[in-house]
């Protein structure tokens, strides 16, 4: 039965030892919970670190522990010390959690740590390579593995795997900065669907994907060792049931019930009557914005004063990395802050912050969701943000008011909150002000619109809709891969050249003959090319046409001493094996005087692009500049020359990395149609790269063996990776003949 493997950096365990003896609770993050049900119901498999070293199990507890987890359906990842402190404390959390959150000051590269990133995403991958059958599917989490999706689909190239970073994706200026950035990417591309949190990360992704390992992307599919990589958003949500739940549980709850923190909680509000609670909880992170919002607050403590008395901003920060330089100098910075403004503000009867740096239970977290009018979130930069949407689900009564950084992924889904820049104070100041002023009307109206987002779309949602994506991006490659040339095809190829009768093999020229070059004319026909044409000559009763966009000119030049046929500039001429060339079409050229000063106005506009002036056609080519310059500059030229020839018989046609301005009454299959009406033919060959090979294999006969070079839409019955596949093929087809 095919099954569900999830990986992530730990399991969703906790496991301690505590007096020698092991200690094993199950999770109650959002990921656990979100992929509880896919994990179980699938009769699946999680793979991760337990937790513990290595150094720390005996035997006897390492035993312990594989029985703890196999039934818990899961399996652990063993990591020394020496893997820990270099690839999670090191690489994992301070190369590429400062990287991807925009933090290049705090960005350390060190080779030792990337080196042990590597090897511990070697050793994940061998334990997912061990337990995957062929119809799993892999899901693999978050940036400490970026690695294993390439590493497991080299070895089982057929396996389903998703991917899904739980963190920003830096925008290419950032992400160009660091030293191993294409082995990242490379790393990331190995998965079949590459999932982020907003279409932001997947657009900044897609960027880095186009700029640095120049790929061809179109929308959200990236083209990549002969596969098609589909790249997509999916917010994650909350178990919403559960704090809901929570909540109204709470609200039900008497004196005898409460928890000490909800008595103190009362005892303050009873003595202060009308003092309004704001609340923030985070880890303590740099990323999270923690200064900024202690300086906006106390800039609201001064630029409204009648607030004073009567609002206190209730703090949360859970410890987090506490080893780390950073995070302790973090750590230094908020104490002080919090006592300057304490020291400041407070009176006999009020203080302004109360500030707990502590981890609190779940029982806690809901009793101060529950009792603070406002929650004031404000990240520097931040993946998601769940706080944001706990708070919006404990809100019973549809009142309160969340006050969201637009840094947050968060603020792409919740527009009803008050969103706000957070490194700036006094915008932070007047919402706050906005916030504590709000009508209750006002209140409700936001927080029902909140609330019916953040329930619909929740953490099950979110992972449901994923493995769904990644079922039909599956199906849809095998589709793809169906028509893979295979030996048995090639077998039948040969069969049907030794078969009586006349053959004829049509063959593109530039990316299926021979690669592209940056300069056009620098992709002459070599001595290997020529041997393996030779070699087809030799088949009995095939004919061999090369069909061209080049023109007459080139062509007659690079094949002067050939006895094949010739056809240029995509149909317009032909030369016939009597070396005389004949002209299909009779063509005006008068429309490149006013043509071409506008292609050359976007190669002045766009370095590295150039213009090729063909006899009867334009070529505009972009292989040799920014990737996404050049995509801006397509859409333009696009735009201008459809304008331009709209009312005559040229057409705009895009191929490799160019666009041709040329007559629309040429293509390749009008002319393939000319010379099979002269050569009446029981067998059809034909192989090309691009859409102008499309009209070619759309006029063929349906009987006709075509071949598409790359993975691409086509309505080729076939499809080989590159050239050198093409070379391949044709050099075995005369054997045996």
């Amino acid at each position: 039965m095919n099954k569900m493997i999830i990986v992530s950096n730990r399991l969703p365990l906790q496991i301690s030892i505590e007096d020698h003896h092991l200690k094993v609770t199950s999770s109650v993050g959002g990921l656990a919970t979100g992929l509880k049900s896919v994990h179980k119901e699938s009769n699946g498999i999680w793979i991760g670190w337990s937790g513990l070293t290595q150094e720390e199990l005996t035997p006897e507890l390492e035993d312990k522990v594989q029985e703890a987890v196999h039934k818990e359906q899961c399996v652990t990842v063993n990591l020394t010390q020496s893997d820990l402190d270099l690839y999670y404390y090191g690489f994992s959390n301070r190369t590429l959690w400062p990287l991807f959150h925009y933090f290049i000051e705090y960005t350390e590269y060190h080779p030792e740590s990337w080196n042990a990133y590597k090897r511990v995403n070697e050793k994940f991958a061998e334990v997912v390579l061990k337990h995957a059958e062929d119809g799993d599917q892999i899901w693999i989490q978050d940036y400490q593995l970026l690695l294993v999706p390439a590493l497991v689909k080299a070895k089982k190239p057929n396996i389903s795997i998703g991917f899904f970073n739980h963190i920003p994706f830096p925008s290419y200026e950032i992400f160009r900065t660091f030293p191993k950035r294409k082995e990242l990417l490379e790393g990331m591309l190995g998965a079949d669907l590459i999932g982020f949190h907003t279409y932001d990360y997947e657009r900044h992704f897609l960027s880095s994907v186009k700029r640095i390992l120049s790929l061809e992307v179109n929308f959200n599919k990236v083209t990549y060792n002969n596969r098609i990589i589909k790249v997509d958003s999916f917010p994650m949500g909350i178990d919403y049931k559960k704090f809901k739940n929570a909540a109204l549980k709470h609200d039900k709850q008497n004196e005898n019930n409460k928890t000490e923190i909800q008595k103190r909680l009362d005892q303050h509000l009873q003595k202060e009557v009308g003092m309004k609670m704001v609340l923030s909880i985070d880890r303590m992170d740099y990323t999270k914005g923690i200064p900024n919002r202690l300086k906006a607050f106390e800039y609201f403590l001064r630029k409204y004063p009648e607030f004073q008395e009567k609002i206190r901003l209730v703090m949360l920060a859970v410890p987090s990395r506490s080893e780390v330089p950073q995070y302790q100098k973090l750590k230094q910075e908020t104490d002080e802050l919090v006592g300057r403004i304490n020291g400041e503000f407070s009176t006999v009867s009020w203080t302004p912050i109360w500030y707990f740096y502590r981890t609190l239970p779940f029982e806690n977290i809901i009793d101060l969701y529950t009792s603070s009018e406002v929650a004031l979130i404000t990240p520097v930069r931040d993946g998601m943000n769940l706080v944001a949407k706990e708070y919006v689900a404990t809100r019973t009564k549809e009142d309160g008011v969340l006050v969201l950084s637009e840094m947050t992924g968060a603020s792409k889904e919740l527009n009803e909150a008050l969103l706000i820049n957070p490194f700036n104070y006094e915008e932070i100041a007047d919402t706050l002000k906005q916030a504590l002023e709000m009508p209750k009307a006002e209140q409700k109206q936001r927080m029902k619109a909140l609330q019916k987002r953040v329930s619909r779309y929740s953490v099950e949602k979110w992972a449901s809709e994923f493995i769904n994506s990644l079922k039909q991006v599956h199906k849809v490659y095998s589709i793809i891969q169906a028509s893979k040339l295979k030996s048995t095809d090639i077998e039948n190829f040969k069969e049907i050249l030794k078969s009586p009768g006349k053959k004829i093999m049509f063959l593109d020229y530039d990316g299926t003959l021979v690669n592209f070059t940056k300069n056009p004319q620098d992709a002459k026909p070599d001595s290997e090319l020529f041997q393996i044409l030779k070699g087809l000559e030799k088949i009995e009763n095939l004919e061999l046409v090369i069909i061209s966009g080049r023109d007459k000119k080139t062509l007659n030049e690079w094949f002067k001493n050939t006895s094949y046929t010739l056809v240029s500039d995509h149909g317009v001429s032909v030369r016939e094996k009597d070396q005389t060339w004949k002209i299909l079409e009779h063509l005006k050229t008068d429309w490149m005087e006013d043509v071409l000063p506008v292609l050359e106005t976007f190669v002045d506009r766009t370095p590295g692009t150039l213009v090729e002036k063909k006899k009867f056609s334009l070529a505009w080519h972009y292989r040799d500049t920014d990737i996404e310059l050049a995509q801006k500059r397509v859409v333009e030229i696009k735009t201008v020359l459809t304008s331009f020839i709209s009312n005559t018989d040229l057409t705009l046609l895009e191929g490799n990395k160019v666009i041709e301005i040329k007559s629309s009454k040429v293509n390749k299959g009008r002319a393939c149609n000319y010379i099979l009406d002269q050569n009446p033919t029981q067998h059809v060959f034909a192989i090309g790269d691009d859409w102008t090979d499309e009209f070619m294999f759309e006029e063929l006969p349906k009987n006709s063996q075509t071949i598409k070079v790359g993975v691409k839409e086509t309505k080729a019955k076939f499809y080989v990776a590159s050239v050198e596949d093409v070379r391949s093929l044709l050099k075995e087809l005369p054997k045996h003949n």
